[in-house]
Protein backbone atom coordinates (compact mmCIF):
# COMPACT_ATOMS: atom_id res chain seq x y z
CA UNK A 1 0.00 0.00 0.00
CA UNK A 2 1.12 3.29 -1.15
CA UNK A 3 0.94 6.03 1.50
CA UNK A 4 1.20 9.95 1.03
CA UNK A 5 3.11 11.86 4.10
CA UNK A 6 2.68 15.08 5.79
CA UNK A 7 5.51 17.03 6.97
CA UNK A 8 4.77 15.19 10.33
CA UNK A 9 4.42 12.05 9.35
CA UNK A 10 7.57 12.27 7.58
CA UNK A 11 9.42 12.71 10.63
CA UNK A 12 8.08 10.24 12.38
CA UNK A 13 8.40 7.68 9.48
CA UNK A 14 11.70 8.74 7.40
CA UNK A 15 13.43 10.95 9.54
CA UNK A 16 12.94 13.70 12.10
CA UNK A 17 15.53 16.72 10.41
CA UNK A 18 14.38 18.79 12.76
CA UNK A 19 15.85 17.27 16.17
CA UNK A 20 18.32 15.35 13.98
CA UNK A 21 21.82 16.42 11.84
CA UNK A 22 23.02 13.15 10.70
CA UNK A 23 20.52 10.60 8.77
CA UNK A 24 18.93 8.87 11.07
CA UNK A 25 16.12 6.47 9.28
CA UNK A 26 13.06 6.22 11.44
CA UNK A 27 11.11 3.00 9.80
CA UNK A 28 11.10 -0.97 10.58
CA UNK A 29 11.58 -1.64 6.81
CA UNK A 30 13.49 -0.05 3.26
CA UNK A 31 11.64 2.39 2.06
CA UNK A 32 11.33 4.93 -0.98
CA UNK A 33 9.81 8.18 -1.54
CA UNK A 34 8.31 9.61 -4.18
CA UNK A 35 8.27 13.34 -4.43
CA UNK A 36 5.93 14.10 -7.31
CA UNK A 37 3.33 16.84 -8.19
CA UNK A 38 -0.49 16.40 -9.37
CA UNK A 39 0.57 18.17 -12.75
CA UNK A 40 3.88 16.29 -13.64
CA UNK A 41 3.53 14.43 -16.49
CA UNK A 42 6.17 12.36 -16.06
CA UNK A 43 5.10 11.91 -12.00
CA UNK A 44 1.18 9.92 -13.64
CA UNK A 45 3.72 7.75 -15.54
CA UNK A 46 5.41 6.63 -12.81
CA UNK A 47 2.27 5.97 -10.45
CA UNK A 48 0.31 2.89 -11.61
CA UNK A 49 4.27 1.47 -11.43
CA UNK A 50 4.70 2.18 -7.54
CA UNK A 51 0.98 0.81 -7.34
CA UNK A 52 2.06 -2.36 -9.12
CA UNK A 53 5.29 -2.92 -7.02
CA UNK A 54 3.61 -2.08 -3.85
CA UNK A 55 1.55 -5.03 -4.16
CA UNK A 56 4.80 -7.09 -5.23
CA UNK A 57 6.54 -5.96 -2.60
CA UNK A 58 3.92 -5.87 0.10
CA UNK A 59 5.62 -6.10 3.70
CA UNK A 60 9.18 -6.06 2.26
CA UNK A 61 9.52 -2.25 1.63
CA UNK A 62 7.69 1.02 2.18
CA UNK A 63 6.23 3.39 -0.39
CA UNK A 64 5.73 6.82 0.21
CA UNK A 65 4.59 10.09 -1.89
CA UNK A 66 5.21 13.49 -1.20
CA UNK A 67 2.98 16.01 -3.18
CA UNK A 68 5.78 18.69 -3.53
CA UNK A 69 2.99 21.27 -3.96
CA UNK A 70 1.33 21.03 -0.75
CA UNK A 71 4.61 19.92 1.12
CA UNK A 72 7.28 22.59 -0.18
CA UNK A 73 8.76 22.52 3.18
CA UNK A 74 9.64 18.35 2.61
CA UNK A 75 10.84 19.20 -0.91
CA UNK A 76 12.92 22.47 -0.45
CA UNK A 77 14.61 20.17 2.83
CA UNK A 78 15.93 17.53 -0.16
CA UNK A 79 16.56 19.78 -2.40
CA UNK A 80 13.78 19.10 -4.94
CA UNK A 81 14.21 21.19 -7.86
CA UNK A 82 12.86 18.17 -10.93
CA UNK A 83 9.81 15.75 -10.51
CA UNK A 84 9.48 13.05 -10.22
CA UNK A 85 12.44 12.64 -7.79
CA UNK A 86 12.99 9.24 -5.91
CA UNK A 87 14.39 8.38 -2.80
CA UNK A 88 15.45 5.16 -1.61
CA UNK A 89 15.73 4.50 1.58
CA UNK A 90 18.22 1.21 2.62
CA UNK A 91 17.52 0.01 6.23
CA UNK A 92 20.95 0.79 7.98
CA UNK A 93 23.00 2.87 4.70
CA UNK A 94 22.68 6.79 3.12
CA UNK A 95 19.36 7.44 1.19
CA UNK A 96 20.22 7.75 -2.66
CA UNK A 97 18.40 10.29 -4.57
CA UNK A 98 17.42 9.18 -8.58
CA UNK A 99 15.77 11.56 -10.42
CA UNK A 100 13.11 11.22 -13.53
CA UNK A 101 10.66 8.36 -14.06
CA UNK A 102 11.85 5.32 -13.49
CA UNK A 103 10.19 1.63 -15.87
CA UNK A 104 9.35 -0.63 -13.08
CA UNK A 105 12.91 -2.50 -14.01
CA UNK A 106 14.84 -0.20 -12.79
CA UNK A 107 12.93 -0.05 -9.74
CA UNK A 108 13.21 -3.47 -9.22
CA UNK A 109 16.79 -3.25 -9.45
CA UNK A 110 17.30 -0.21 -7.29
CA UNK A 111 15.30 -2.48 -4.68
CA UNK A 112 17.69 -5.11 -4.74
CA UNK A 113 20.75 -3.51 -5.10
CA UNK A 114 19.99 -0.24 -3.24
CA UNK A 115 17.78 -1.24 -0.41
CA UNK A 116 18.20 -5.42 -0.64
CA UNK A 117 15.06 -6.25 -1.30
CA UNK A 118 14.01 -8.84 -3.69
Amino acid sequence: MIEYLTLETFKTKVFDFENNKDWKFEGDKPAIIDFYADWCGPCKMVAPILEELSKEYDGKLNIYKVDTEAEQELASVFGIRSIPSLLFIPMNDQPQMAMGALPKESFKQAFKEVLGVE
